[in-house]
């Protein structure tokens, strides 16, 4: 007999439940509605609507991933991202509600009209990049990043969302190559974990994300060192900067953008209240005197 779908949807909840994974009805219901074709409305206004055969075998084939500690976003190949969503592989970081932080800061006294051009340094799947200059239309960005396969994955992401035409993107190491007073505002999500602590982390992150886009060094602030200088160097004089950081790295990031020459050095708290982008500015004639 034939599973309806909110007989899929709760049979898919308890065995991601028994599995002991964290937000086993979010992940069910997305692996049902990918599984079956459905929405959420569906499932709430036709619950008795049968899966196929090759539904309920596609659902299996999710389950399954899923309970050997596959990420949802990698089994559905789509993460979405602030209001974009965005094609996700194993070549990137699967993007998270935590970096909208960066988002939310970088958009703040960002005139919606103004020709900004935006630095994401460690472009990734393009998420920062590309959810700011969805919402910016007169912007324009550089995504930079060391890995061929994750630009590839962001080509891929800014063509979908119609923005290839206002984004370039470049592989290469940090900003090597790039003029200084060059960019109005720079962002990044750099590898910030201490490399000791890679093997302590959910097996969705240690073993299904690319090591080069976590792993930041002995005590997780080495692209730090290299970065807070770099993007004062590459940023007009007045210019923003948004960093994410650990939760515990405030201090340590702070203190290397301050010595860099920032100003206005301030750290903004993510929605769980936890310590998660370091901010400032670029010196003008004005603050420089």
């Amino acid at each position: 007999m034939s599973l309806n779908l909110v007989q899929a949807w709760k049979g898919a909840r308890a065995r991601l439940e028994a599995a002991g994974l964290s937000g086993p009805v979010i992940d069910a219901r997305l692996l049902v509605e990918a599984a079956a074709d459905a929405t959420r409305v569906d499932i709430v206004t036709d619950p008795h609507r049968a899966l196929t055969p090759e539904q309920e075998a596609r659902l299996e084939d999710y389950l399954s991933r899923r309970e050997r500690r596959e990420p949802v976003s990698h089994i559905l190949g789509r993460k979405g991202f602030w209001k974009i969503m965005l094609g996700v592989t194993k070549d990137v970081l699967t993007p998270r509600p935590d970096t909208e932080t960066v988002v939310e800061y970088a958009l703040r006294d960002f005139p919606e009209h103004a020709a900004w051009s935006v630095l994401d340094l460690g472009v990734g799947s393009g998420a920062i990049l590309l959810a700011l200059l969805a919402e910016r239309p007169a912007a324009k960005g550089l995504g930079v990043d060391v890995s061929e396969e994750a630009l590839a994955v962001a080509r891929d992401n800014a063509a979908a969302l119609d923005l290839a035409g206002r984004v370039a993107l470049l592989r290469g190491d940090w900003t090597a190559g790039l003029d200084g007073d060059r960019f109005d505002l720079v962002v990044s999500n750099p590898p910030y974990i201490a490399s000791h602590v890679i093997e302590t982390l959910e097996p969705e992150v240690r073993d299904h994300e690319p090591r080069l886009a976590l792993e930041g060094g002995a005590d997780g602030l080495d692209h730090y060192r290299v970065l807070a200088p770099e993007i004062l160097r590459v940023l007009k004089p007045g210019g923003r900067f948004a960093v994410e950081i650990g939760y515990d790295q405030k201090d340590a990031v702070e203190a290397l953008f301050k010595e860099a020459g920032a100003v206005f050095v301030q750290t903004i708290r993510d929605l769980g209240d936890r310590d998660r982008v370091v901010a400032g500015e670029k010196k003008t004639l004005e603050t420089a005197g």
